[in-house]
C-alpha cells in the first residue's frame, strides 16, 4: 500500500503507532462564534474578555477607521491593511474620532502597559486604546481577528482588557544553512506581528555559511556565503560544473529588514556565533583558525571541531565584526552563541594551552568563558548586552549576561537561580525543525515528533523556581534551524500552525491556555493563513492511514485519526468526502481492492487542501515502501529523515534513515509462498558531522568489495538468511533493484530485515521500497 494525499508535500516517515495524540482530546464541533466560556475565536487568548449586552457592530466597506495624530494614524492604517489581507473589506482611514466607525485612540495615560490594550465594541463601532503605539498594533491584530472570524463581520459588544504575560516572544530563524530573501523574511515578519511575536532572532553565521555583509572583511561574504551542495546537487545538470550555492544580506537589506520589522513591533537581534559554528569565516580569513588545513563551507550538518583561535588578533577581529553589528542592530541585544564548541582543536594545539596559561585558564571550558565575558564587557561599552545559548553557563558567566536555553530548561532554571535573565526554547518543545507528525508527508527533517500539542503544552517557567527569580524569565522562543529546509514552502510548513501555540504561551494567561479550546479556535486563523497566502503545515489536519493486512485471505483493517482529534468523514466508493459522509468510528473491514478517502472536518468544513487517499490492492499488500518500515532493534539510532541529491532543481525523493545503523524492519512480515525478495535500494552523500557522536555509527564488516545486503528475520541480529553483493555504482536514476532469493524456513510471520554492510562514506546506502515475490 502508498499511502497518498493530493497535497504538494513530499513523502515518507518512518510509521509509527496509529492513535490520537494522548495530550489531542476530541474536538466537538459546534457552531458558533463562542467557545469556552465565552471566548472568542482570537490567537492568542485575551487576558480578559467580558460580553456586553447590546446590539453588534458589523463593518462593511464604508466603515470607517478613525484616527489622531501619527502614531494612532500608523495603526489605523495597518490595520486597514491587516483587514483586507486577512479577507475582510479595505476600510478608509480618516483623521478624528467618530460613531459608527472603528477608533483608535492614543492614550498615554492609560494604564495598559507597554504592549497591552483595551477594545470596546457596541452597536456604534469599536474603540480600540492603549498608551503605546506597540499596545495600540496588538489591539489592531485582535479587532482584525474579530472581523474575519466567521461572523460575516458582525462583531457583539465587548470588552477586551488584554496584554502580554512575557516580554520576550521570539522566533530564530536560521538564514545560514539555507539563504531566505527579503520578501520571504518580511512574510515572515508579518505573520509573526500578527500573532504578537515581537523578537526575531536572525541566525545569520554557521559552519555552512556567512550571511552578512561586513564592510571591513569582504571575504567573508566573498568566501563564506558560498557552498557546493552535496552530490547532483551541486552540479549543473547540463555542463557537470559545479553550481555553488550562495547568498548573503548587504548592510542595506538588513537596515531595510530592521526597519521593517520595526514598523511591526519587532526587535531583529543579530547572531554571531562564536567559538564554534566557524567555518565559513575560518574559511574566509584562515589565520582565525586552530589548524594550518584550508577550509571551505561545505553542505554537511552537524557539529563541526572547527574554533576560533584565541589570539588577540581574533578577539579584535571579533570586536570589529560586532562593531559593525552594533551600528547596524539597534536592538539592545546582540546574541555570540556559544553553542556546541567542541574543544578538541584546542585540546591538541599547543599554541592555544600557551595562550591559556597567559590568560590564566585552567581549561577550555574558562578559555571560552575569557572569550563570552571579552565580548560582553565590549558589548556593554557599547550600551549592549550580551545573550548565548546555555552552554555560555560553562565556566562562569558575567551577571549582565542573559541566557536563552536550548538543552532543555535546566541551563534556564540555573540561569535564572544565579540571577540572569533567561529565554526558554528548549530542544524538545521549541524547535520548528522537529518533524510535527507521524504523517508519511511530512518534509525531510529530524524525526523526533514536536507536535502541536507538545509546542503548546511547553510552560516557560520551571515549577521549581524560586519565586523571587521568576521575573528573571523573559519569555520563550521558537527556533527554526534549516539544514533540511531547502524551500520557503517547507519553512512555511515547519512554522505553521505551530507558531501559533507558541504566540499564545507567550501572550496569554495561564488560566486562559486550554488545548482544546485553541484546536477549537484555530479553524478561523487557518482561513486567514489561507488569505494571505501562509503555507502552513497540511499534515496536522490530514487523516493518518494505518492498516492491518491478511494478505493469504486479500483483506485488511483500516484505521483512521487525525493527530489532532478533529473528526474524521470517509468513503469507499470513490465519491468526494463531504461533511455528511460517514463518520469514522471503528477501524474498516475490506477485501482488497479497497481504496479509502477520509478527511478532517471542524464545523462541516474539511481542515486539509485535499482528502487523504489510501489504496489496498492484493499487489500493494506485497509491496512496503520505507515510510511504512521501522528501524531495527538493539543500540545506534539516530533516525533522520533524508532527501536525496537530485536532481538539481525541483522535487526531490526522501527517505528515512537511520545513519548509526543502516537497516530497516517489515514488522510481522508474511513470507508464506515468497521465494524473492525485491529491494529498490539508493545511494546518497553522507553530509554530518557529528563530532564525538561519530563513533557511534557502527557498519556491520562487509565481506565483498563494496559490502553487500543482507536479510534476516526476527530481532535483525542473527545469520542472514540471504544476502546480495552490492554493486559499485547504481543505475543513472541513482537506485538499483537487489533481489534476494528467500529459503523455505523463511515462511510464516516475523519481522524482516534488510540492512547494508560497510562503510560506504562519502555515501550511503538507502532503501526506497521492498517488494515480495512469489
Amino acid at each position: 500500500m502508498r499511502f497518498t494525499s493530493l497535497a504538494p508535500l513530499l513523502l515518507c516517515l518512518a510509521i509509527a503507532p496509529l492513535a490520537r495524540a494522548a495530550d489531542a482530546p476530541a474536538i466537538d464541533n459546534a457552531p458558533g462564534p463562542l467557545l469556552r466560556d465565552g471566548s472568542l475565536p482570537l490567537i492568542p487568548a485575551p487576558a480578559h474578555v467580558e460580553r456586553l449586552d447590546g446590539a453588534p457592530f458589523k463593518v462593511e466597506a464604508s466603515t470607517p477607521v478613525w484616527a489622531r495624530g501619527d502614531a494612532a494614524t500608523r495603526v489605523a492604517r495597518q490595520f486597514s491593511t491587516l483587514l483586507r489581507d486577512s479577507g475582510g473589506p479595505t476600510l478608509p482611514v480618516k483623521n478624528g474620532n467618530g460613531k459608527n466607525g472603528v477608533n483608535f485612540v492614543l492614550d498615554t495615560a492609560l494604564k495598559t502597559g507597554a504592549e497591552g490594550y483595551q477594545l470596546r465594541s457596541n452597536g456604534d463601532g469599536v474603540t480600540v486604546a492603549a498608551a503605546t503605539e506597540a499596545g495600540l498594533f496588538y489591539g489592531a491584530a485582535t479587532l482584525s481577528q474579530l472581523f474575519t472570524s466567521n461572523t460575516d463581520g458582525a462583531l457583539q459588544a465587548l470588552r477586551i482588557d488584554d496584554a502580554p504575560r512575557f516580554s520576550w516572544r521570539g522566533l530564530m530563524l536560521d538564514s545560514a544553512r539555507h539563504f531566505q530573501s527579503l520578501d520571504e523574511i518580511k512574510q515572515v515578519l508579518d505573520a509573526m506581528a500578527a500573532h504578537k511575536l515581537n523578537t526575531f532572532h536572525w541566525h545569520l553565521t554557521d559552519d555552512q555559511g556567512w550571511r552578512m555583509e561586513i564592510k571591513r572583511y569582504p571575504k567573508l561574504t566573498e568566501v563564506g556565503s558560498c557552498r557546493i551542495p552535496a552530490g547532483d546537487g551541486g552540479r549543473d545538470p547540463a555542463t557537470g560544473a559545479p553550481r555553488p550555492y550562495c547568498g548573503f544580506y548587504t548592510q542595506q537589506q538588513i537596515r531595510e529588514v530592521i526597519a521593517y520589522a520595526a514598523a511591526l513591533h519587532i526587535q531583529v537581534i543579530p547572531e554571531i556565533d562564536v567559538p564554534g559554528h566557524a567555518t565559513a569565516a575560518i574559511a574566509a580569513y584562515p589565520e582565525l583558525g586552530v589548524l594550518d588545513t584550508p577550509l571551505q563551507p561545505l553542505s554537511e550538518w552537524g557539529v563541526f571541531p572547527n574554533l576560533f583561535n584565541t589570539e588577540e588578533s581574533t578577539f579584535t577581529f571579533l570586536e570589529n565584526v560586532l562593531e559593525e553589528v552594533i551600528a547596524l542592530f539597534p536592538s539592545s541585544y546582540v546574541h555570540v552563541g556559544g553553542d556546541e564548541a567542541v574543544k578538541d582543536q584546542w585540546i591538541a594545539s599547543a599554541r592555544v594551552q600557551q595562550r591559556m596559561r597567559e590568560l590564566g585558564a585552567s581549561d577550555e571550558m574558562q578559555m571560552q568563558s575569557h572569550l563570552i565575558k571579552r565580548l560582553e564587557t565590549f558589548l556593554e561599552q557599547h550600551d549592549r548586552r550580551l545573550i548565548g545559548w546555555d552552554e555560555i553557563l560553562e565556566g562562569g558567566l558575567p551577571p549582565q549576561a542573559t541566557v536563552m536555553s536550548w538543552r532543555g530548561t535546566e541551563g534556564g532554571l540555573k540561569a535564572a537561580s544565579e540571577g540572569h535573565d533567561v529565554v526558554m526554547s528548549p530542544v524538545t518543545d521549541m524547535y520548528m525543525d522537529y518533524l510535527q507528525t507521524s504523517s508519511p508527508n511530512e518534509p525531510p527533517g529530524r524525526p523526533l515528533l514536536t507536535t502541536l500539542a507538545r509546542t503548546y503544552a511547553f510552560e516557560p517557567v520551571p515549577a521549581t523556581l524560586a519565586a523571587d527569580k521568576k521575573h528573571h524569565i523573559l519569555g520563550l522562543q521558537a527556533n527554526m534551524f534549516t539544514e533540511h529546509t531547502r524551500s520557503y514552502a517547507r519553512l512555511q510548513h515547519n512554522l505553521f500552525p505551530r507558531l501559533a501555540a507558541v504566540a499564545e504561551t507567550g501572550w496569554s494567561p495561564v488560566q486562559q491556555r486550554d488545548f482544546r479550546d485553541f484546536l477549537a479556535r484555530l479553524p478561523a486563523q487557518l482561513q486567514r493563513y489561507r488569505a494571505w497566502g501562509l503555507a502552513y503545515a497540511q499534515t496536522p489536519f490530514e487523516v493518518a492511514v494505518e492498516h492491518q493486512d491478511d494478505r493469504r485471505a486479500g483483506s485488511v483493517r483500516v484505521s483512521l485519526a487525525n493527530p489532532l482529534g478533529y473528526e474524521v468523514r470517509y468513503r469507499t466508493d470513490g465519491q468526494p468526502v463531504t461533511a455528511d459522509s460517514t463518520l469514522y468510528k471503528t477501524p474498516l473491514q475490506a477485501t482488497v481492492p479497497v481504496t479509502v478517502h477520509a478527511a478532517a472536518f471542524f464545523n462541516g468544513k474539511p481542515l486539509a487542501a485535499a482528502p487523504s487517499v489510501a489504496a489496498f490492492t492484493a499487489q500493494s499488500l506485497l509491496t512496503r515502501r520505507d515510510d511504512e518500515l521501522l528501524t531495527c532493534p538493539g543500540p545506534g539510532q539516530l533516525l533522520l529523515r533524508l532527501e536525496d541529491d537530485g536532481p538539481a532543481d525541483g522535487a526531490r525523493a526522501v527517505f528515512n534513515v537511520n545513519i548509526f545503523n543502516p537497516c530497516w524492519r517489515w514488522a510481522d512480515a508474511d513470507l508464506t509462498g515468497i521465494r524473492t525478495l525485491k529491494v529498490r535500494a539508493g545511494r546518497i552523500p553522507y553530509y554530518f558531522q557529528l563530532a564525538h557522536d561519530e563513533p557511534q555509527r557502527k557498519f556491520e564488516a562487509a565481506r565483498r568489495a563494496h559490502g553487500e545486503m543482507k536479510v534476516r528475520r526476527g530481532d535483525c541480529t542473527g545469520p542472514a538468511l540471504a544476502e546480495v553483493p552490492l554493486p559499485a555504482q547504481v543505475g543513472a536514476d541513482g537506485f538499483v533493484t537487489l533481489e534476494a532469493a528467500l529459503p523455505k524456513q523463511a515462511a510464516g510471520k516475523g519481522d524482516l530485515c534488510i540492512s547494508f554492510t560497510g562503510d560506504t562514506r562519502p555515501a550511503m546506502w538507502v532503501l526506497d521500497e521492498v517488494t515480495l515475490a512469489r
